[in-house]
Formats: C-alpha cells, structure tokens, sequence
C-alpha cells in the first residue's frame, strides 16, 4: 500500500466513525467561548494513529489531539481528526478529517475527506490534485466581482478583530463571503473551483497541511508566515491565484 493509500484508508475509516455518531450526543472534553473539544477527537485521532503507525511504525504522528510514535523520524503524518468540530457538535454537516505526510519538511501527500457528502480530495507530490478520483483546478476567476470568498476570524481578541477587518473590506467588492467553519474543506473548495480565497490571520499547521499541497497542485498559491510565539501557527493567504488578495489585507 503506497503512503497516499495508506492516508485514503485512514481518513475512510475514522469517516465512517464520525458518521455513525454524527447527529447524536457527543461527550464534550473541553469548552472555551469560542472552541469545543470532544471525546470523539480523540478516537478518531487514535483510530487514525492506529492505522498509519501500524503500517509505518518508523513514523511520527502530529496531531490537533497530541504526538505519538518516533518523534525523530523524518517522516511526519500530520493529522486533523475532525476539522469542523464546532459544525459536527451542533450538526451542521460540513466537516472532514484531514491527513498529510510531510517528508524531510516537505508535505509529499495529502487527503481530506469529507464522510457527510462522501466526497474525498487526494494529492501526491507530482502528481494532478483529485476529487473522487477525477483531477480538478482552482477556478479562473480573477475579479472580486465575480468571487467567492472564504475569511476565517480565528479564537483570539486579535485574531477576531483582524478576520472581522478583512470580511469587512472584502465584503464591499466580492460577489459573497463565507465563513464555512472547516479550512481543510475551504482550501480543498478553492482547490476544485468553489471558492476563490481563504484568510485567516492564525490557523493550525493541522488544519492545512494536506490542503496547502492540494491547492497548489490544483494551480492554486498559499502564502504562509508563522505566527511569533504559537509554534504550528500561521497566518493563511489561500486563493486560486488569480484574485488580487493583497487588495484586502
């Protein structure tokens, strides 16, 4: 089984298990104003860690719920097990699971893999950025008149008041705004032509990993600095490459 395969198959299966417990009371492990945390990370997680570290037992394993296997290891999944957490909780069903493989410090594969739609975005280093198997590119919209946008506000006081400036501006040129609740399926969105940007001034490296590799594949940009003092946080510029982003910023 390739490394691509491997990722497919895990996020197929704790896919499956979101499924089944979607729409039903979920345990919630931790509460913050803008946040939630739920047991069902955490199983997902492990089921996703039992998967590739049992096929690639060498490998480390980042995840949104912890790190496990050898953390010296050049080879590095990096894992999301429900990226829209909030969105499942109240059922809304618009979430994913998201899993990339980052070698020697460059993202090689990415899946993300959304069980309410059943649909699965899948990409390899050097290899055309698929949707259910079927290649796909970022639109070629390059106006803000004709695009779709999508602005991420973050967690945070500063983080808000940022996200809320950009909608903002944003929202007096494109033709809508979004604010969907999962950035693996924004940038997996802008990858197959649905949306044409995302932003977001702090975001996890979780969130994105496999997305990053998508939509650059799919023709796509992503332009990311790290965030001082929050290790695996970034500041996110997504876009089909086309719309004139900076505009906003």
């Amino acid at each position: 089984m390739t490394d691509l395969e491997l990722a497919t198959d895990a996020a197929l299966t704790a896919g499956k298990l979101l499924r089944q417990h979607f729409g039903r009371d979920a345990t919630v492990d931790e509460a913050t104003h803008h946040d939630i945390k739920l047991a069902l990370d955490k199983e997902s997680q492990e089921l996703i860690t039992g998967i590739l570290l049992g096929a690639r037992p060498g490998d480390a394993l980042y995840g949104e719920e912890g790190v496990a296997g050898n953390t010296d290891s050049h080879r590095q999944w990096i894992v999301d097990p429900i990226d829209g957490t909030v969105n499942f909780f109240y059922g809304i069903p618009h979430f994913c699971v998201s899993i990339a493989l980052r070698v020697d410090g460059e993202i090689v594969a990415g899946v993300i893999h959304d069980p309410m739609v059943g649909e699965t975005w899948t990409v390899e280093k050097g290899r055309p950025s698929l949707l259910n198997g079927v290649p796909i590119h970022a639109s070629k919209r390059d106006t803000f008149e004709e695009a779709i946008l999508f602005v991420g506000c973050g967690k945070d006081e500063e983080s808000l008041r940022t996200g809320m400036e950009r909608f903002q501006k944003a929202s007096l040129r494109a033709r809508k705004m979004r604010m969907m609740g999962s950035a693996a399926l924004g940038m997996a969105y802008i990858a197959c032509g649905r949306l044409d940007a995302y932003i977001e001034s702090r975001i996890s490296l979780w969130d994105i990993a496999a997305g990053h590799l998508l939509l650059e594949t799919a023709g796509g940009k992503v332009d990311l600095t790290p965030v001082p003092g929050h290790p695996d946080s970034w500041s996110i510029v997504a876009s089909n490459g086309r719309i004139p982003v900076e505009e906003i910023l």
